[in-house]
């Protein structure tokens, strides 16, 4: 099989050009820049390269040059695409020693059979060199049947891609313009869309997202581009003139720029498109629900070209998303700026472990039969260097988004059985330390191992570990984790499960899962004592988890008449502002230095309840 390497440093340009070559059995390299590029042809010593000329740092024709004068890829055929048709540019190719040239856009037809043409005259000139020798290119013609214009094309959908949508733009504005007109894209993003390539396979996905392309363009007008960008994301290109037998004119938008209380058109046209996608759809006798989030931008108030405009629409959807979905935004230089700080401290959270900026706060765990301190929860906290103390709340789902929350875990787990082992070692009293496994790190191929190797480091007594589980995490896939739990179990760990009834609790989970403790959320410990329904559930679940033969934990206990009605209800431990915020690991150890204990008397709880 042929090896073709795409330097590209256009990330949709590359993409699309190596599906294109993957169809027809190429094996396919993509390098992102040009530096990439020379490094990937010396290891892979491809059978030709495809370079585009203006790249960043390292462009075109320095690519070629480092090939040309490495004696080892001297000889592979070299092709530069360029978007630029001047006759200097070209020359200056062919004098560093490229075979040939394609200006962009070109079709799928003039790429391949640039390609046939180079191996083809490659073969004939080197066969019998030290290269190993090629076998025959198949002509275009017996290559599987081409779309036109497929490079500008999604080749699931048939509907147009980005590349399209931005050399269809540009006319589009100019003569919308001309007109005194408008043009709005909206970006449609399917919300939670892995969820049903993981549970359901690939070849489902693609068949909904066909019948998602379907209905899409069933909600547009002849004129109106409806384009696949990405795996799970359209978008919409709607334009207005100013000719008044347009049912969308200039005048129909005015109420977009002026703020009135009339619905934006733009708008008017989303919220159908979402009713539209909420529709179930049937497919393989089964019966899906999706929903969408879009967001849109309008030119020109917000971006003056395509990826603007696009960027902008992007960055609404994403906000869409964040608030649950199923919903449309409008873009605001606000979204943008929240936008801007989120990849800024992106950045800083990928620097905060090697930094050491990160910091382990411990909350006591106390039990209530003697009102000792049995256990702590370790929480993780960032102190950035410039805007000081981070809450958890802002910079945790950024790390589980972005996959830092695994290595960040990680961490939380060496440092918290470190310091167990160090309190230890210093003859304190021993504790039980609780750290939280996040969805990603549960579901590690090689949990178990990292493991071993973290207790091993500290050399702490695996049943002074708790780990912490939701039950969003448990649910996934329920014979995977159970087998999972075990094998953690054999270990000696325990396991706990946290935030007890927010989720898909029943008892028949409860029964299934190898759990030592429960957590009760504080939602339920909240005004437990005047609130009638929050005692009756907690009375319920401590019965039911001791039923279970489960010690139970009370979170968020934060008066004494909370902890009253649980004292009552034979509740084993509690954590809260009641006993001790999260402090750090000094303040945690000076508490076990000096015995410190829960302040409460049976006596005076039995009048609390009374």
């Amino acid at each position: 099989m042929k090896k073709i390497l795409v330097i590209e440093d256009e990330e949709l340009v590359r993409n699309n050009i190596l599906e294109i070559l993957d169809t027809v059995d190429f094996r396919v390299i993509g390098a992102c820049n040009g530096g990439m590029g020379v490094q990937l042809a010396e290891e892979h010593l491809p059978d030709l390269i495809l370079c585009d000329v203006m790249m960043p740092e390292l462009d075109g024709y320095g690519v070629l040059a480092a090939l040309r004068n490495n004696p080892v890829t001297a000889t592979i055929p070299f092709i530069f695409l360029t978007a630029k048709g001047d006759k200097t540019d070209i020359r200056q190719g062919m004098n560093l020693g490229a075979d040939d040239y394609l200006t962009k856009p070109f079709r799928r037809k003039e790429l391949l059979g640039a390609i046939e043409a180079r191996l083809i005259k490659h073969d004939t000139l080197y066969q019998g060199y030290t290269r190993e020798p090629s076998r025959a290119v198949a002509p275009v013609r017996d290559l599987r049947p081409e779309r036109p214009d497929s490079l500008y094309y999604d080749q699931l959908t048939n509907l147009p891609n980005q590349l399209l949508v931005r050399e269809q733009f540009d006319p589009l504005r100019d003569r919308t313009s001309q007109e005194g007109g408008w043009i709005a894209i909206l970006c449609i993003g399917l919300d939670r869309f892995k969820r049903i390539n993981q549970t359901l396979g690939h070849e489902f996905g693609d068949r909904l997202l066909m019948e998602v392309a379907q209905r899409l363009s069933q909600g547009v007008r002849r004129g109106d581009i409806l384009a696949r960008l990405h795996t799970d994301q359209f978008a919409i290109v709607l334009a207005w003139g100013s000719d008044k037998g347009d049912r969308r004119s200039v005048s129909a938008l005015q109420d977009y720029s002026s703020r009135s209380t009339a619905k934006p058109l733009p708008e008017a046209i989303a919220q159908p498109i979402l009713d539209r996608l909420t529709q179930p759809f049937c497919l393989e006798n089964r019966e899906i629900f999706i929903t969408a989030s879009i967001g849109i931008s309008i030119y020109p108030q917000d971006g003056e070209d395509v990826d603007q405009l696009m960027k902008n629409a992007g960055v609404a959807m994403s906000y869409a998303k964040q608030l649950g979905g199923n919903q449309y935004q409008s873009y605001t230089p606000t979204l943008h700026s929240e936008s801007l700080d989120d990849l800024t401290l992106e950045t800083s959270l990928r620097y905060a472990v090697e930094r050491q900026e990160l910091q382990l706060y411990y909350q006591p765990i106390v039990g209530l039969e003697e009102g000792n301190i049995v256990g702590a929860e370790a929480l993780v906290r960032w102190h950035h260097p410039q805007q000081g103390m981070i809450p958890p709340v802002k910079f945790i789902p950024l790390a589980e988004q972005t996959g830092l929350i695994s290595a960040i875990g990680e961490w939380v787990l060496q440092t918290a059985c470190n310091q167990t082992k160090s309190w230890q070692a210093e003859g304190l009293p021993p504790v039980r330390v609780a750290v939280n496994l996040s969805f990603r790190q549960f579901n590690q191929v090689d949990l178990s191992e990292r493991l071993v190797r973290i207790l091993d480091n500290s050399g702490l007594d695996p049943r002074y570990l708790e780990l912490e589980l939701t039950e969003s995490i448990l649910v996934q896939n329920v014979e995977l984790t159970i087998c999972k739990l075990k094998e953690l179990k054999s270990m000696g760990v325990k396991i706990s499960l946290d935030d007890f009834g927010t989720g898909y609790s029943s008892l028949s989970y409860l029964q299934q899962f190898p759990f030592d403790l429960l957590k009760i959320d504080r939602c339920f410990v909240q005004d437990i004592n005047t609130n009638a329904t929050n005692a009756a559930l907690t009375h319920a679940i401590i019965q039911m988890a001791h039923s279970l033969n489960l010690k139970v934990i009370a979170e968020g206990v934060e008066t004494s008449e909370e902890l009253a009605v649980l004292y009552e209800n034979k509740c084993d431990n509690i954590q809260g502002y009641l006993f001790s915020r999260p402090v750090k690991a000094e303040e945690f150890k000076q508490m076990l230095q000096e015995g410190k204990r829960l302040d409460f008397q049976p006596e005076r709880v039995r009048h609390l309840t009374e």
